[in-house]
């Protein structure tokens, strides 16, 4: 018998064992994936979706302004560069740079000798052309004088040629009788002749009298003009010695001296001794868009119109002031409208040269609905804004806005007052999403 077949080796059983085992895993690993496949899939129960933490703001109802905002410029009410109308030494400056002066303050002064002197000239010169008027007028009543003398003659003559004519008539009749001699006729009839002559003499003497008073009044006419001018001299040098003190000619705040005292000035120089600006009241100028210019004039026809300043470091606490000024014309290259506002400037917070931030107030709307600035959002469908529903949803809801002051947006359509709007973590939100609100007192850490 062979050996083999009755007795196989060790090494053939280990190898038939571990080959039967290797089946065995593998069946096994079969049926144990059919009944996996076969058996239900387990419910997943899905998790409540977190809430989104949001702040709100209510909608209110209030009266809001209606403004136009805009840059402004603050300028002086009044600028004088102040120059010499005289020339000479500047005397002496009576003020400091940077002092406020007031209108009649003087300010300098300029050597008034030759003024003086200059004067004094022109009133000699007066006193003399008056006392030629005195004497033109004494001469012209000494010539009325005489022209009433020599007209008192003439009608004396008169008188007395009458009577010699008549008598030279009644002695002619009485010759021709023969009552009297030819030689007495003759001397009648000379002293007629020479009555008449004398007459004549009278009349030249009144004419000659006229002449002279004629003369007369030429002479009075032309040394009364010569006073008249003598006056203006005087007047033109009286004026020019009060030109050498240099007085404000209004209230306000200088700047810079540009002349020292010591220096020769000009009359009418081109540079200024220094400028005054003055700043109580003053303006602030600015420009808005010239489609604001029709609801300006509407406003202004129905009283004025408050413009606020806003100074930097300092919105809380804004100057008030009133439009005054608008211009003719709007900037062609701008297509804005330059505009003035005049404040009263008691506490000197605005400068010249000064920016500032105004408010054009055009009229006050009352019971406006207003919601945070910070709550308007933008989408395709134009401007919108998340409410907070009852159930602490967020509902996506469309509005119609109007102007925007310190804040607070005007909403013409679309809110009610006493709503709840998201003003900060609307990226996050979705018309539905669920919302955490942080800043209600109460409700910090509540969700739905």
């Amino acid at each position: 018998m062979n050996f083999f077949r009755s007795h196989p080796p060790a090494e053939f059983i280990s190898s038939r064992l571990l080959s039967f085992f290797l089946r065995l895993s593998l069946a096994l690993s079969g049926v144990l994936l059919l009944l996996l496949s076969c058996s239900p899939e387990p419910k997943v129960e899905p998790k409540p979706s977190a809430a989104i933490p949001v702040t709100v703001g209510s909608v209110t109802r209030k009266s809001v302004p209606l403004q136009v905002r805009a840059i402004g410029n603050v300028e002086a009410y009044s600028v004088v560069s102040v120059k010499s109308q005289v020339g000479g030494e500047l005397a002496k400056v009576h003020f400091q740079e940077g002092q406020d002066v007031k209108k009649g303050d003087l300010l300098f002064s300029i050597d008034p000798r030759p003024f003086e002197a200059a004067l004094r000239q022109a009133e000699a010169t007066l006193a003399r052309d008056m006392a030629q008027v005195k004497q033109a007028e004494a001469n012209l009543d000494q010539n009325l004088a005489q022209k009433k003398q020599a007209e008192a003659n003439l009608a004396r003559d008169l008188a007395l040629e009458q009577n010699s004519v008549k008598e030279a008539q009644r002695y002619k009749d009485l010759a021709e009788k023969d009552y009297i001699s030819k030689e007495q006729f003759d001397q009648v009839l000379t002293a007629a002749e020479a009555a008449r002559a004398t007459i004549s003499a009278d009349r030249a003497a009144v004419e000659n009298m006229q002449a002279g008073i004629q003369a007369s009044r030429a002479a009075l006419e032309n040394v009364r003009s010569a006073v008249e001018a003598s006056r203006a001299a005087v007047e033109t040098a009286r004026i020019q010695l009060g030109y050498c003190t240099i007085r404000s000619p209004l209230d306000g705040r200088t700047g810079s001296l540009l002349v020292q005292q010591g220096n020769l000035v000009k009359a009418s120089d081109t540079q200024a001794l220094v400028a005054i600006n003055q700043v109580q009241p003053i303006y602030v100028a600015f420009s808005v868009p010239e489609q604001n210019l029709t609801g300006i004039e509407k406003y202004m026809t129905l009283g004025r119109l408050k413009v606020e300043a806003f100074l930097t470091q300092e919105e809380n606490r804004p100057e008030q002031g009133w439009l005054t000024f608008v211009d003719n014309a709007v900037d062609l290259t701008t297509g804005t409208i330059r505009l003035k506002g005049t404040f009263t400037n008691r506490e000197r917070r605005l400068w010249p040269g000064q920016f500032v931030n105004v408010a054009l107030t055009l009229t006050v709307e009352s019971e406006a609905v207003v919601v945070p600035a910070s709550a308007l959002q933008t989408g395709q469908q134009g401007t919108f804004v998340f409410v907070v529903k009852p159930d602490q949803t967020a509902e996506a809801r469309p509005v119609v806005t109007g102007p925007t002051v310190e804040g607070g947006t005007v909403v013409e359509k679309g809110l009610e007052p006493g709503e709840v709007v998201v003003t900060d973590g609307q990226l996050r939100l979705f018309p539905g999403a669920k919302v955490e609100v942080k800043n209600l007192p109460g409700r910090e850490g509540k969700g739905s």
